[in-house]
């Protein structure tokens, strides 16, 4: 099993990949569409890719590149705990409150905002993929007066020092990371951990028809379907269109969810099945992502 997942080393992608592949190999890419290519490319098995985080939302990348781009099936799902630290080089450590630079991933930056305006309200920010690569950036440019917002696992991996610990604004806060690949039944995960199995559904409504959303809605609602997430995003085919991404708390059977379908396709909706997977809420991670990284 080859597994890709966000990069460099020591990102909270990496973390949840270990947590549901723990025997696989990894490889790191810098960005969420590498990624996903890699899997329709054959580089990896599986990739790893954050989807939504309880702070910032959705991580729309991984959306509109799964609509978009690669229609790779999502066959898994991991919920890992988000802890920020502010990481310096070592020598630096004792004079952190006069950094002039950060660097993070643009959710992690959101999520340290109070943090941030408190104690650091001069610094530039700076903004990069992830926020093992704002540790990375911070290690190999040490003569720079920065610091990132990262976790322990770049701490480690980068040689940086924790100069202040749980700098996120709110405790609980979590990222939901999925699995996608091209080969559904030989990747497909039946692990005994799983809490509950989702399934998500791209719905698109007819421009036409009036009240179409309260329809599909209904659809759900009377076949007692709960509904964990309903977002709309732009189809990007111009001002107004959208579709909307519906989570379900039910794996994919053989008569609730093909009757909502058939339902929605009878009401002139499009439907189509991003995938129907198992769910793991791993508030057990909080040790995966202090550990260190093994090679």
């Amino acid at each position: 099993m080859r597994v890709g997942y966000l990069g460099p080393e020591g990102t909270f992608s990496e973390a949840a990949a270990r947590a549901v592949y723990p025997e696989g190999g990894k490889q790191a890419y810098p960005t969420i569409p590498a990624c996903m290519d890699a899997v329709s490319l054959n580089e990896v098995d599986v990739a790893v890719v954050p989807l939504e985080n309880a702070i910032e939302g959705s991580v729309n990348m991984t959306l509109d590149y799964l609509i978009h781009k690669q229609q790779l099936p999502i066959i898994g799902e991991v919920t890992v705990p988000i802890e920020q630290q502010l990481l310096i080089v070592p020598e630096r450590a004792d004079a952190w409150e006069n950094v002039t630079d950060i660097y993070s991933h643009p959710h992690a930056i959101a999520q340290c905002h109070d943090f941030i305006a408190a104690f650091l309200p001069d610094a530039d920010i700076h903004y990069t993929n992830s926020t093992s690569a704002a540790a990375k950036e911070i290690a190999d440019n040490p003569d720079v007066n920065g610091a990132a917002i990262a976790n322990t696992l770049a701490a480690e991996k980068y040689g940086l020092t924790c100069a202040r610990e749980n700098i996120h604004d709110y405790d609980n806060n979590h990222t939901r990371f999925v699995c996608v690949t091209k080969n559904t039944q030989a990747h497909n995960l039946d692990l005994e951990q799983w809490d509950n199995y989702k399934t998500t559904l791209m719905v698109t409504l007819p421009s036409d028809f009036s009240g179409a959303l309260h329809q599909v809605l209904s659809a759900f609602a009377w076949r007692k379907l709960n509904l964990t997430k309903i977002e709309s995003r732009p189809m990007k085919t111009g001002i107004g269109n959208y579709f909307f991404i519906i989570d379900v708390e039910e794996a994919m059977d053989t008569v609730l969810l093909p009757g909502v379908i058939a339902e929605l396709e009878a009401l002139g909706c499009g439907v189509r099945t991003l995938g129907s997977y198992p769910c793991f809420s791993g508030a057990d991670l909080k040790e995966t992502t202090k550990s260190p990284v093994s090679k």
